[in-house]
């Protein structure tokens, strides 16, 4: 005997399809979450735990500080500014976080989420199940995905509010770790880490591997830049005579500084190897050809540019390592 469902009782409740990425069932949405609830728990226990400190940091902790700093003004001690450092080195840690963050999710992509799938064969199971390949890969990255967008971007968004209200009791500029912990740079870090650790995942096939060649791989291209992130975007030059230094503006990132030898930049002029008198030294620059100093800077002004510019780099490596792990799980399922 069939059963008939009858027509007069109301269907179960469906969540809106819209809610989730095209090819996303709710069904299996769930499934990933469950699996790994532990990592995501702690994953939003500690973003939560760290915006909670971030709004401490802007309210009580700032307030406390700005208020000894007046009491030690009024007392006329020395060194009052060496009083408050909480506030800069509770932002710095926090900042430290956001930027490194991506390496615990390229661990996390490279050997749970993936490589542990394939090194036990729990991957090629589900794929039995009524779910192809394509849909397994897109709900394994999408609900990750959309659960590192929200929350990093929650705590950039507070980050940014408890910088930008309390910059007088910061010790370090907009560079370092304040710039990737105040942008959207932060959040292209994670999904960038996702997709690589995906990527690692696929290639490799066991968990310890992937997840030392996701950590590597993401590490690196952290590194890499960090390290050429000035060059993103045109610098300003301010040139000087022999007589002075160029002059540069509060809070600018100085590039790189040296002497216009013969109408030729010469970085990290050692100055000292002309000494003495004003007459020597005069004649000692004139005999090496220097006409002047110059500084190449980025102000403050430039934060956003050098800010979208690396977040469309780190969004296309995402993008081209997304398609790659489509385009690998195709030719090994077809």
């Amino acid at each position: 005997m069939t059963a008939v469902a009858d027509p007069r009782l109301p269907s179960a409740p469906q969540a809106p399809a819209e809610a989730l990425p095209p090819g996303v069932s709710w069904g299996t949405a769930r499934t990933v979450l469950r699996l790994h609830r532990t990592a995501l728990a702690f994953w939003m226990l500690v973003l939560v735990g760290l915006s909670g400190c971030v709004v401490w940091l802007g309210t009580v902790t700032a307030d406390d500080e700005r208020a000894a700093l007046e009491a030690c003004d009024r007392a006329g001690q020395d060194m009052c500014d060496m009083m408050a450092t909480r506030f800069s080195n509770g932002m710095d840690l926090i900042g430290l976080f956001l930027t490194y963050s991506c390496l615990a999710v390229a661990a996390f992509a490279g050997g749970a989420l993936i490589g542990r799938e394939m090194e036990s064969g729990t991957a090629h199971l589900s794929w039995t199940q009524g779910i192809t390949p394509v849909r397994w890969l897109t709900a394994k990255l999408a609900v990750p995905a959309l659960v590192l967008t929200a929350s990093t971007g929650a705590l950039v968004l507070a980050y940014r509010w408890a910088w930008n209200g309390n910059r007088d009791l910061l010790y370090y500029g907009w560079m370092g770790d304040a710039f990737t912990a105040r942008g959207p740079a932060a959040v292209a870090y994670v999904l960038c880490a996702l997709a690589l650790g995906a990527l690692s995942g696929f290639l490799l096939r066991r968990t310890l591997p992937a997840l030392a060649a996701a950590v590597t791989v993401t590490g690196v291209l952290s590194f890499v830049m960090a390290q050429y992130r000035d060059h993103l975007w045109p610098t300003v030059t301010s040139t000087s005579t022999t007589n002075g230094y160029p002059h540069i503006p509060d809070a600018a990132w100085q590039v790189e500084n040296g002497a216009l030898v013969h109408g030729r930049r010469v970085a990290n002029f050692e100055s000292w190897l002309c000494d003495g008198s004003a007459t020597e030294m005069r004649r000692c620059l004139d005999d090496l050809g220097v006409t002047g100093y110059y500084a190449s800077y980025h102000p403050e002004s430039h934060y956003w540019p050098l800010q979208l510019v690396e977040t469309g780099i780190l969004l296309a490596v995402t993008v081209l390592a997304t398609a790659a792990v489509f385009r690998l799980v195709r030719r090994r399922t077809a």
